[in-house]
């Protein structure tokens, strides 16, 4: 059994895969002051609580973002499996050829998700990640990753808004029953999630512009993707466990 760790800004999101099959997966909240012997003893409860054993894994590949992290996952990984995790990044075999300015500054989060969209769909594509950061990323016909651009996520906007401002309050996303509003909280929704429907229409059409990638399949992934395709049918996939099927397909090539 294959252990695929995904480690993003806002949480851990940890596959277990048997046979190229994903048959659990679990997600954590991303704490970094946290131990590796406290997030190896959250792991062990949720893999006993799923009947999943400890020396069933064979082997692990990891994903993070967040660099503090890094060494705390590698060590709980081999502490507790008996296995060195693969670690993505420059020098991992990925099948996606990386046309990026400077490679080492492109997140892993960012190339596993579309490993995964290749496998799956095929390219070329715009695949548009709705994470703690909204990322837009461009493949085309020959596995190229051109780059792409960066802005803040949906649920970084809110919390944004309530942090910097002294009366407007943190609100839960939800799909806005309408644009003009007659409450603060609705009204806050309304702007955040029909702006974002905006954004992202505007951004992907520049894209197909600047590339001239017209047959392009416009993918959506994250855990917000669902909200804005609810109001814009805009993505021809939506799909959130495309970062965990993408560190099966890596593990795959490098193992």
């Amino acid at each position: 059994m294959i252990l695929a760790v995904d480690i993003g800004n806002t949480n851990v999101k940890l596959g277990f895969f048997e046979n190229d099959c994903l048959t659990k997966s679990f997600k954590m909240t991303t704490v970094i002051n946290r131990t590796s012997d406290e997030y190896s003893a959250m792991l062990v409860q949720m893999m006993t609580n799923n009947g999943i054993a400890v020396s069933s894994v064979s082997g692990a590949i990891l994903s993070c973002v967040i660099p503090q992290l890094e060494y705390t996952f590698v060590n709980l990984i081999k502490n507790l499996f008996g296995v060195k995790p693969i670690l993505v990044g420059v020098g991992v075999k990925t099948g996606l050829s990386i046309k990026y300015e400077f490679p080492k500054q492109l997140g892993s989060d960012r190339i596993v998700t579309c490993v995964a969209a290749i496998k799956k769909y095929g390219a070329p594509f715009v695949l548009v990640d709705f994470g703690t950061a909204t990322t837009f990323n461009v493949v085309n016909e020959k596995k190229e990753f051109l780059g792409g651009c960066i802005t803040l996520g949906i649920k970084a906007k809110s919390d944004s808004l309530s942090s910097k401002t002294s009366k407007l309050p943190s609100v839960q996303l939800e799909r806005p029953k309408k644009t003009v509003c007659t409450n603060t909280t609705n009204a806050i929704q309304s702007g955040i999630v029909f702006g974002t429907v905006g954004e992202v229409k505007y951004i992907v059409q520049r894209i197909i512009q600047e590339t001239g990638l017209s047959d392009a399949k416009i993918i959506a992934t994250g855990g917000l993707a669902e909200i804005i395709e609810d109001i814009e049918h805009m993505f021809d996939v939506v799909d959130r466990q495309l970062s965990l099927f993408g560190l099966n397909e890596i593990y795959k090539l490098n193992a």
